[in-house]
């Protein structure tokens, strides 16, 4: 199944199962007060500062407001302030809203959308702040980018260019940023427009097995954009057996192993010269990414080496050339 296939069919049973399984987590375990909050680094030249670990909003997609209320006062008390949401999760949008209130004036929120239209953008626009409960975004994306003809629709006349800007100009957005799953469509937006932040793949199978990454860190870091990452914990495809049956609902891609593998990973991602790191919906990763951000160290040289020995010949979620 496919990124967008998969989001399709986020909110089918399976994940209502999911949800079941996953609250009493989320109520049980408390923030620790002895150790040291989640890290902050510069995002770009935005004048911000966001953790390190971002939350990504399908970690409360279909499940209960309690679980989303307690996982996201969580995450606060343990530094994240970097939170990030697309129309696409489900019912992701509504649940974080509420259980956003109380924290909103100390978060960084960050909304993406999918429609490349003026028409359609805004109306994705208003639809979000409402169910987000605020005024604003401090970051709008577009979202998941992936062919030439995306950029094309977007700044062509009546295309969502027109809406970002307005809103920006209207304080309803602070930021304009993408995200991309293509190493060509990344560089070309790059080109056509001085974007403040970009989420992009940043994962050590992509970059040893495909060479997908590197050419889109650097000149990311060149214009000074705000460089967040996707996928720091991910592996590779799922096989056709396990396409449909396997035990994390909310990745459409087979994750690291849990937990050495996928904090290594996570701990390989963050030791590039990005931002943050966003750790996948599944929660039982995201608390993995939470205690990798608040203790994090860069990888060593062997840790490296060990990690890409197990990448070797591992099919990458991503390969080069725009589709």
């Amino acid at each position: 199944m496919e990124r967008r296939e998969f989001l399709k069919a986020g909110t089918a049973a399976g994940l209502m199962s999911s949800a079941r399984i996953l609250e009493p987590l989320a109520q049980a375990e408390q923030p620790t007060n002895n150790v040291a909050p989640i890290p902050k680094r510069a995002l770009g030249k935005t004048g911000e500062k966001l953790s390190i670990i971002g939350f990504a909003g399908m970690v409360v997609m279909e499940n209960s407001p309690s679980f989303a209320s307690n996982i996201v006062a969580e995450a606060v008390d343990r530094g994240i302030n970097y939170f990030d949401v697309a129309p696409t999760y489900g019912n992701a949008q509504e649940r974080l809203g509420l259980a956003l209130q109380p924290h909103r004036d100390k978060v960084f929120l960050a909304c993406k959308e999918e429609d490349w239209s003026k028409e359609g953008s805004a109306k994705l626009l208003e639809e979000s702040m409402r169910l987000l409960r605020t005024d604003h975004l401090d970051l709008y994306q577009f979202h998941a980018l992936s062919k030439v003809t995306d950029l094309d629709q977007i700044f062509a006349p009546k295309g969502a260019m027109e809406t970002f800007e307005a809103a920006k100009k209207a304080g309803k957005v602070r930021f304009i940023g993408f995200s991309a799953h293509s190493v060509e469509v990344a560089l070309g937006a790059m080109d056509r427009y001085p974007f403040d932040t970009i989420l992009f793949p940043i994962n050590f199978v992509l970059y040893s097995q495909a060479k997908f990454g590197p050419q889109v860190l650097e000149k990311a870091r060149q214009k000074e954009m705000g460089i967040m990452a996707l996928k720091g914990m991910a592996k590779t495809t799922w096989s056709a057996a396990a396409k449909n049956d396997h035990p994390h609902p909310k990745c459409w891609y087979e994750p690291a192993a849990f937990p050495d593998e996928a904090a290594m990973g996570l701990r390989w991602t963050l030791s590039q010269p990005i931002t943050a790191a966003i750790p996948p919906g599944d929660e039982r990763y995201f608390r993995l990414g939470m205690d990798i951000g608040q203790n994090f160290h860069p990888i060593t040289e062997s840790e490296q080496q060990q990690l890409i020995a197990g990448a070797t010949g591992v099919n990458p979620i991503f390969h080069l050339g725009a589709v």
